[in-house]
């Protein structure tokens, strides 16, 4: 059955219009706190958020809405979204909420829902809060309603699980790294992690001012970082996206270095340590064929799953592995955290580096990508794919890529998007096949 309100990463959209309003909200707080009340003990729910205008309405009407239903309510303020996770589990509480929409523009928002586990909730869950939605809540009496407070040394805890995640034998010492937090939810936690583990830490988008959030800056826009680490000659750069689940690196020479290039070298690492488990690596089909040859090489396999962090965890779970993530930079690593942390996934690179000796130039390319393609086409309703011009524009590229090479064009989950994505041994073919597939997108 088609879903209302839960796409693939939570509830999202463009603030104050349907579904990401302050009236939904508040019922999404009832609804989630109404399925989650379970037994007598008094129910707990970690609400965080990144630095978006929108936040302080849609924290306000979320805690309207949990508080009404009888749970208490934990606000630690801007943090990650994996923050947001662990906190839920250690402080037993019984739900977290994550209010981010992640790398998009501050216009939209969203509400992401963890369970008591830490892990982001199951389809069956999301099944029933929708259908919560619908109904009437169920509201407590006066004297059993929930309280809110906030918890002042939420940031100090986060930063001290992220630390505990690089080896003990280790230092930052005599490194100067560049750290851009997409003016975003890691702007405080990032820098001072970094720093209090040795490193000289030059900082870029920490200056949030509610509407500047991932705007020409963090992982999703690397440009200013790029010259940044030129500028000031450091060792490397790492870029966070808005909710900091997401890691993209630059290294002393500029060079940006996906996600698919940062797995390889976890993994490879991971396996060499002994900590590796599942015999390989997970990622989506958007990663590029030179990581799965690489990985090949080493002896290790990739699990490949569709597009989105959420299926990536659920292959994990699934067939025992502990390192899998996107091309993107969504890294996934299961020993530390139950969904993308992207200051863990930095220090796991940084642990290499120091431990290598080696220039961040020399240590990150660990493959040579096949030339791979990426475009978006924005539409407006419909079902452009399942147009007759687009099926012929898709097939005819299927053919002339043949066994050189691969196609993956996909709705996005987030946003009116159709994405063309293509590979192949041929960078003037790939460029061909992506643009004819556009253009009929746009036609039809």
């Amino acid at each position: 059955m088609a879903r209302k309100y839960f796409g693939t990463d939570g509830i999202r959209g463009r603030t104050n219009e349907a579904p990401m309003t302050a009236e939904i909200a508040m019922r999404v707080g009832q609804a989630a706190g109404a399925h989650f009340v379970r037994g007598d003990h008094r129910h707990r729910v970690v609400i965080g958020k990144d630095t978006r205008l929108s936040g302080y309405m849609m924290e306000s009407a979320l805690v309207a809405g949990f508080t009404s239903v009888g749970m208490d309510v934990v606000l630690v303020g801007p943090m990650p979204t994996p923050a947001v996770a662990l906190l839920t589990r250690s402080m037993r509480a019984d739900i977290g909420v994550m209010i981010s929409a992640s790398h998009n523009p501050f216009a939209d928002n969203g509400i992401k829902l963890f369970g008591p586990d830490g892990y982001k909730l199951s389809d069956a869950d999301e099944a029933a809060i929708e259908a919560l939605l619908e109904a009437q809540p169920v509201l407590v009496p006066s004297d059993e309603i929930g309280r809110a407070r906030r918890v002042e040394d939420a940031r100090g805890r986060y930063i001290h699980a992220a630390k505990s995640t690089f080896p003990d034998r280790l230092k930052l010492d005599g490194l100067r790294i560049v750290v851009d937090c997409a003016n975003g939810a890691a702007y405080q936690v990032a820098p001072a992690a970094l720093w209090e583990l040795g490193a000289e830490v030059i900082s870029l988008g920490v200056s949030p001012d509610g509407i500047n959030i991932n705007a020409k800056c963090g992982s999703t826009d690397p440009a200013a970082l790029v010259a940044k680490v030129v500028e000031t000659r450091a060792d490397i750069g790492i870029a966070l996206d808005g909710d900091a689940d997401r890691l993209i690196v630059v290294d002393d020479r500029g060079n940006v270095i996906d996600g698919d290039q940062l797995m390889a070298l976890i993994g490879a690492s991971w396996a060499r340590q002994g900590l590796l488990r599942g015999g390989g690596v997970v990622a989506t089909v958007m990663s590029n064929l030179g990581l799965e040859r690489h990985l090949d090489g080493h002896g290790l396999k990739l699990h490949r799953t569709a597009v989105g962090d959420r299926h990536v965890l659920e292959a994990m779970r699934a067939h025992g592995f502990n390192v899998g993530g996107e091309q993107s930079g969504h890294i996934i690593l299961s020993d530390h955290a139950t969904t993308g942390d992207g200051l863990v996934a930095a220090l796991q690179v940084l642990a290499e580096l120091v431990q290598s000796g080696r220039p961040a130039h020399e240590l990150l390319r660990q493959f040579d990508p096949l030339p791979q393609l990426l475009k978006n086409v924005r539409f407006k309703g419909g079902a452009p794919l399942e147009q007759e011009s687009v099926k012929k524009a898709i097939a005819h590229a299927e053919t002339r890529l043949a066994s050189a090479g691969r196609l993956v064009i996909r709705k996005s989950g987030t946003e009116p998007l159709i994405r063309v994505m293509a590979e192949g041994e041929d960078e003037a073919l790939v460029a061909e096949v992506v643009d004819s597939i556009c253009e009929a997108v746009k036609a039809a």
